[in-house]
């Protein structure tokens, strides 16, 4: 018998796992708005409550799930609000921006160059998962990010 590997092939060493409500229509919307490729999904003995499903979004996979309180899987629409964003860097973080918004997703920070040299906004996705979409734009040293990150807080503050 062959030796398993520790971890699988094609896994990172971290995987996020989003519980929403409605797992179908996230996938559909996750496919839409940031390219998803659908892996699989495997569904509970009802054949429709979503168990589990894998998504790959560049090179990184998700996997997402129905809403099963009974299990402690709850969304962030059931617990107003989540404490975890995702982030995605592309090659052009502008279409992707757009393409999610148009698809369903909010604004909750513009899309602009920021002091760290990436190109970044972020979203709110219909399920209410939070995304970080960016394109990195200029290597910046540290002393210039220290810089940088003073004064835009500095700006913010007289505001």
């Amino acid at each position: 018998m062959a030796a398993v590997k520790p971890i699988p092939e094609g896994q990172h060493s971290v995987t996020a796992a989003l519980v929403v409500k409605n797992a179908r229509k996230a996938i559909e919307f996750y496919k839409t708005a940031f390219g998803a490729k659908e892996l699989g999904v495997w569904t509970g003995p009802d054949g429709k409550t979503v168990m589990h499903s894998d998504l790959k979004i560049g090179d990184s996979k998700i996997y997402v799930m129905d809403e099963m309180p009974e299990m402690g899987a709850v969304s962030p629409q059931t617990i107003g609000g989540t404490a975890v964003s995702l982030n995605i860097y592309t090659e052009n973080c502008d279409m992707v921006y757009k393409r999610a918004i148009g698809a369903g997703a909010t604004v909750k920070m513009a899309l602009a160059d920021q002091f760290w040299g990436d190109r970044y906004g972020t979203l709110v996705d219909p399920f209410g998962h939070i995304w970080g979409i960016a394109t990195h734009v200029e290597d910046v040293s540290r002393e210039e990010m220290e810089k940088r990150m003073k004064q835009s807080f500095s700006a913010t503050a007289r505001k």
